[in-house]
């Protein structure tokens, strides 16, 4: 028998700002829970931000119960600081969920804004924009962080309903280990 709602939590990954949102899907029909920004900037130790973000991640876990993750994948970038500063966001954000043993789904930002708005090169307010459409809200996000982070969860939704590649609820980490042990050393 299989569940007929799912809780999806989307997650931006950042070390200043981080963008979440919990999205329920039943069947076709996405309904918005939640979303928000975790302010880290204010942190001017990056192990503090990343304890905040494990902190927070795995609060917003035991409030929702989400059935799945989904995280924005970092973009390659040319600042290779940066890029590792945002990997371990993102590694702390994933860690915060395989304790719950929830599994984790990763999307390329071209991936989230072409499932989203039909345009891999979509602008944030483009993005923002189909997602207050698509979910029903009406307000103006301050930071697209939150919206972005939406989007992945929207993005998860449709890759799983319409089986359209990456990694979806059905090849999560734990049984992509499984399904290929030579892989793992």
């Amino acid at each position: 028998m299989t569940k007929k709602e799912n809780i999806i939590l989307g997650i931006d990954p950042g070390t200043n700002v981080m963008g979440y949102g919990l999205i329920k899907c039943a069947g076709q029909q996405m309904t918005l829970i939640q979303f928000g920004v975790i302010h880290l900037s204010k942190y001017k130790n990056h192990e503090v931000k990343l304890q905040k973000i494990f902190d927070r991640v795995s609060a917003l876990i035991e409030e929702y119960i989400p059935d799945e993750v989904a995280l924005e994948s970092p973009f390659f970038g040319k600042d290779v600081q940066a890029m590792l500063k945002l990997g371990r966001a993102q590694g702390v954000a994933m860690a915060a969920a395989l304790s719950k043993e929830i599994p984790i789904n990763e999307y390329a930002p071209r991936k989230v804004k072409q499932a989203v708005t039909g345009n891999g090169n979509a602008s944030k307010e483009q993005v923002a924009a189909m997602i207050k459409n698509l979910l029903k809200f009406d307000g103006d996000p301050k930071l697209h962080d939150a919206t972005d982070a939406l989007a992945v969860a929207v993005c998860h939704n449709f890759s799983f309903r319409l089986n359209l590649g990456g990694r979806t609820s059905g090849s999560s980490w734990k049984s992509f280990i499984s399904e290929n042990p030579k892989r793992i050393k």
